[in-house]
Formats: C-alpha cells, structure tokens, sequence
C-alpha cells in the first residue's frame, strides 16, 4: 500500500538542488582554458561563471578535472594559478560564481512573511590551508550575506547556512527568466571588499567592503589550486545528501542556456565534421538562388539567443560550401525555439555543413 504524503514541508527527493551543473559534469565549451585574468566568462564547466575584476596581474588556468571525490562526481573545476599577483588593487576581486534564473528560486521566498533558510553545501580542497568566502546575493534587491570556509589538501564537504531574508515584505526575487540570486565563491579581493565587517549573520543591503573580509588570496603563489565540486544550494536548514542526476538531465539543464551542435567532448570552433548539420537542396533554376532553412534547439533557450555559425575548419561565420554553393549564413535568431540560415543554392542539389552555437546566459 502506497502512503500519501503527510508533510507538505518535506524536501523533495529530486529537484531540491537549485544549483545546476554542481558535479561538474558538463562542460560545453572546453575542458581547459589557460591565462585567464583579463577577462569576465562561460568557460569551462556550464554554468559557472568565471569574473575578475579592476584588471589583476594574476592568471590562471581553468579546467574541468577527473579528481572528484569518491561516491560525489568523477569531475571537479579545477583552478591553477600561473602568475601570482601579490600587490592587490582596492578594486581587485575573483570569483567564480553560478547566477540563477529568478524563477528557478522563488521556493525561498525570500524578502517575504515565511522566507526560508538556505543551505549551500559543497566539496573543496587545495594545495594549501585557505580562507575563502561563500556569497548569497540578492541580484533584484542588492542584497547579500557571506560565510567563510577553509580548505585542506584533502576533500572536505562543507555546510553553510544562510538565514530567512524576510526583510520587510518589499524585497522578494522577481519571478521571471532574469537574474534572480547568485551564488558567489569569494578567492582573492582588494580592499574595496575586504575592508569593513564580515556580513555572516543576516541579509542586509549590500556594503561592498562587507562582502569579504577575512579571505585569503588565490594568486598569493604560482603553487595554489582550488578544486570545487558537489555544489548544492536548497531550502531549508539542513544539508541533505549531494543529490545525483542521469547526465542526460544535466545537460538538457545546461543547454537551456548555452548548446553547441559539436560532440559533447569537443570544444567550439573545433575543425571537424563529426556532429556537424548537413543541408542538401536546389532552387530548380539555373542560377544560383537563396534557399532559407529552420534549425529547432535541442532544448528551448531562456530567451533569445546569440547564434554563431563555424564551418567545419573552425572557422566562424559560416557554413562550409560545396558543389558551387557561396556557403550558408546565419539568420537572427527568431525565438528561443529556433533559429535559422540562408545558403546559395544552384540548380543541382548542392551541399552545405557545419556547425552552431546558441548562447542564452543570463
């Protein structure tokens, strides 16, 4: 006999984890990008985001790394320093974050009567003992609250509370396909964040040098790394168990916001035919003449995206040309269901192929 629930309250055995893409398990792009620093982006794992800002002199390289823990994920996001930047700007920071849509959060309720804790849990190690920080921002209302962690050599699950943000009834997340919360790890910062008091105890209306006082700094030495997996982020204010999902969900999750029509192992603009899309067709004139054809996403994209076309050398911009055709060229994108492209079709049925990207990231 199945028994129906009796506790509405009770978290749910799947979904619960709001963070998407926390075992690091897909990872679109590349699975290594080196001498980053200089730059805010998507660039390894999906999802996460990688922002530095006020131009640091330290570098890094960033890779999705098979050094997961045991039983959690085989995959990790690792980070190495490469050139070490120990003379920090006030304005100097770096993070690697996920932004979350504002209506993947509204089971919090924050800023509201019956806001409810949440917990972040994750598995962290390094080469060296760290202090580093874990940010809840309220992207809506600017308001933020910051836990510290620290890191050993070995993995380590740590399990961070964060209180009700009841506030007073006028701040909750807007409930739409925008920015609603960000979940921030803090790893180096200047004194423009580093400067004031911690803010652990409660939400409160952002004070930049609140937000990370007492970490340490990832680009201390060209010997630092960071490992980050495990990610979870739900209601409540227990951390239950890091919760596992079929790949096949994970990705579909990930492509929401970002596909490629390459093999999962390979990177964008990669020369290849493998996955690529093939086209065949004619005008039934003598001359040449445009033909315009539909590409339906494998998953509908939060919102309109930027498309980008790449021929099978890699190149950007098109579509690799046969038989006499001038190459196909990308449309605007008409809708997050699909976009489109335009090739130069003679008489006979000529031949175009290659592939594309969509890019729908909040």
């Amino acid at each position: 006999m199945t028994k129906a629930r009796t506790n509405a309250s009770v978290a749910p055995a799947v979904g619960r984890n709001m963070i998407i893409n926390g075992a690091m398990n897909v990872s679109q792009r590349a699975t290594s990008v080196t001498g980053l620093g200089a730059a805010n982006g998507y660039f390894t794992c999906d999802r996460w985001f990688f922002e530095e800002g006020d131009a640091s002199a330290g570098r890094l390289t960033m890779s999705q790394t098979a050094d997961g823990p045991n039983g959690i994920s085989a995959n990790c996001l690792k980070l190495d320093c490469t050139t070490a930047d120990t003379s920090i700007a006030a304005g100097e920071y770096l993070l690697i974050q996920q932004i979350l849509e504002g209506q993947n959060v509204q089971r919090i309720g924050k800023g509201v009567i019956g806001a409810k804790q949440i917990t972040v849990s994750f598995y962290v190690k390094a080469n060296a003992s760290f202090t580093f920080g874990c940010e809840v921002f309220d992207v809506d209302n600017g308001r933020q609250c910051t836990k510290l962690f620290s890191t050993t050599t070995d993995w380590v699950r740590h399990e961070l509370t964060f209180p009700a943000d009841v506030d007073d009834g006028s701040s909750p997340f807007v409930d739409d396909n925008g920015i609603g919360a960000d979940l921030l790890f803090w790893l180096h910062a200047g004194t423009t964040y580093t400067g004031g008091t911690l803010n652990t105890a409660s939400f409160a209306n952002q004070t930049a040098a609140n937000r990370a006082p007492g970490i340490d700094s990832f680009f201390s030495n060209t010997a630092n790394n960071f490992f980050l997996t495990g990610v979870q982020m739900e209601v409540g204010p227990v951390a239950t168990e890091f919760e596992q999902e079929e790949i096949s969900f994970t990705l579909a999750k990930c492509q929401r916001y970002f596909e490629k029509t390459y093999d999962q192992g390979t990177a964008v603009a990669t020369a290849t035919a493998t996955g690529s899309i093939q086209f065949r067709g004619g005008n039934g004139d003598t001359a040449a003449g445009y033909t315009q054809t539909p590409l339906r996403y494998a998953v509908a994209k939060r919102a309109t995206p930027t498309v980008a076309f790449y021929d099978t050398a890699g190149t950007s911009g098109h579509w690799t040309s046969a038989g006499g055709v001038s190459g196909a060229r990308n449309i605007a994108a008409a809708s997050s269901y699909s976009t489109g492209f335009t090739a130069n079709m003679g008489e006979t049925f000529d031949q175009v192929n290659g592939h594309f990207t969509a890019d729908a990231e909040l």
